[in-house]
């Protein structure tokens, strides 16, 4: 690309909230801002450019822009970045540089600059990808039980559900996870709890909130709680495992970024069980739990595709730091 004039925006949009940054070529951060969740998964094609185009005016202030990287949960599948890019240039901050990507990007970038190095997302969902020196990379299609996949609050949530209604008629084993789930959604017993949601008068995304529970119980104690841990373990290491075998990493020194609200939660028992793991796999691998939000990876990778130089690069994470810290409350 030819050199970049302009701004350079970057984007990191999940379920829940979008992040915007709009910087300079040497790192300077003009201006933050956040909006509402835009995945295209949850708000649909329409609605997502809508508030992705909004932040992008917001933090650019109208100056001209020369650059933009968009990174986004819901963005799993090759067509549905085809699609999702021919929406966003018909725009007239897309007509230069346009890089378009799932937001796990943003994440691996958040906690390293290296480039052989894995990241594996667990919050609502569960998802991970993988990049080698030479370009090579995995990714997977994180379209939950019909690509495989199982874990996050989606998985976990539904799945305490199914041991407590088993807990209640008898089918199972007797789990504490029965009375917490209860009390977490305030429903007199399990089998309302279900009625609810098969009458569609609570929403089955309710259940992704009962993770914490989950981790709670386990803590506590309870068999049946503890198995859904380590299953949720057992999930983060498969990833891993097959991104370093179909990457060739076991025998190097790459960093694993682990990032969302689970895996950054600070459960000790699903923590040691996916590091032990992760050891047995790639014995020189080291964990990353970046302490940066996503956005900040999602904007050094665009100053990267921008070309800016390496000292930009790093004023940029100062900035971020000098900015986290600003606004730590305090006592």
């Amino acid at each position: 690309m030819g050199e970049v004039t302009g701004l350079v925006v970057a984007v990191d949009g999940g379920g829940t909230k979008t992040d915007a940054v709009a910087l300079t070529m040497d790192g300077q951060i003009v201006a933050r801002r956040r909006g509402p969740g835009s995945s295209p998964h949850f708000e649909g094609l329409a609605r997502s450019l809508a508030i992705v185009d909004a932040l992008v005016r917001e933090v650019s202030g109208g100056a001209p822009i020369g650059h933009v990287d968009l990174y986004l949960s819901g963005l799993d599948l090759p067509v549905e970045i085809d699609r999702y890019r021919a929406a966003v240039e018909s725009l007239p901050w897309a007509q230069q540089g346009l890089v378009i990507d799932n937001d796990l990007f943003a994440l691996l970038r958040s906690g390293t600059n290296e480039p052989d190095a894995v990241a594996v997302v667990c919050g609502s969902g569960v998802n991970a990808v993988g990049v080698r020196a030479d370009g090579a990379a995995v990714r997977f299609p994180s379209l939950g039980p019909l690509s495989g996949d199982w874990g996050g609050g989606s998985g976990l949530g539904p799945e305490a559900l199914w041991f407590a209604a088993r807990d209640v008629d008898g089918r199972g084993e007797p789990t504490t996870l029965t009375a917490a789930i209860c009390a977490a959604l305030g429903v007199g017993s399990v089998a309302e709890l279900i009625e609810q949601l098969h009458f569609g008068e609570r929403d089955d995304a309710d259940l992704y909130a009962l993770a914490p529970v989950v981790f709670a119980e386990a803590a506590a104690g309870d068999a049946v709680a503890r198995a859904l841990v380590q299953r949720q373990a057992d999930e983060v290491v498969a990833f891993v495992r097959a991104i370093v075998a179909r990457l060739d990493l076991a025998a190097l020194s790459f960093p694993i970024v682990l990032g969302g609200s689970i895996l950054q939660g600070g459960h000790p028992m699903l923590d040691d069980r996916v590091a032990a793991g992760i050891a047995a796999i790639a014995p020189h691998a080291r964990i990353v739990r970046p302490d940066a939000a996503p956005i900040l990876g999602a904007a050094i990778a665009a100053g990267l595709h921008a070309g800016a130089p390496p000292d930009a690069i790093a004023r940029l994470r100062r900035e971020f730091a000098r900015q986290r810290v600003a606004v730590m409350p305090r006592g």
